[in-house]
């Protein structure tokens, strides 16, 4: 079998979501589930942590990489991660799912490609 080193990174950070769901660790767990599942993600694990006296992490591992979200609720404010190797898992679905279900009233998101050998960095 050939594997491919081509991989789609986005980050994606959420201002003016409402503090209940960025304090929610169980709907952020389910939502990167199934964010994961809608973009054809192969979940392998699922971590999270609840902080006190506010704010959650989750991590969602991949087959084709992971999903994580960090949030600040006190700051209505998440950075979202999701980065996918090879060409079957879409992060723009997962991306926009979760967008879907945060409902941010402002957003950055930056995408990336990533592990194409014919990318040439200058310093």
């Amino acid at each position: 079998m050939e594997y491919s080193t081509y991989g789609r990174h986005i980050a994606l950070d959420v201002w003016g979501v409402d503090f209940s769901l960025l304090d929610d660790v169980e709907f952020l767990k389910q939502g990167m589930i199934d964010a994961a599942v809608k973009s054809r993600a192969d979940v392998l694990s699922v971590t999270y942590k609840k902080f006190e006296p506010n704010g959650c992490t989750v991590l969602i591992l991949v087959s084709e990489s992971h999903l994580s979200i960090h949030t600040y609720p006190e700051e209505k404010f998440a950075a979202i991660d999701c980065f996918t190797c090879g060409k079957k898992v879409d992060p723009q679905i997962a991306i926009n799912y979760l967008i879907d279900i945060l409902k941010p009233k402002k957003m950055y998101m930056k995408k990336l490609i990533r592990g194409l050998d014919e990318i040439v960095i200058i310093d």
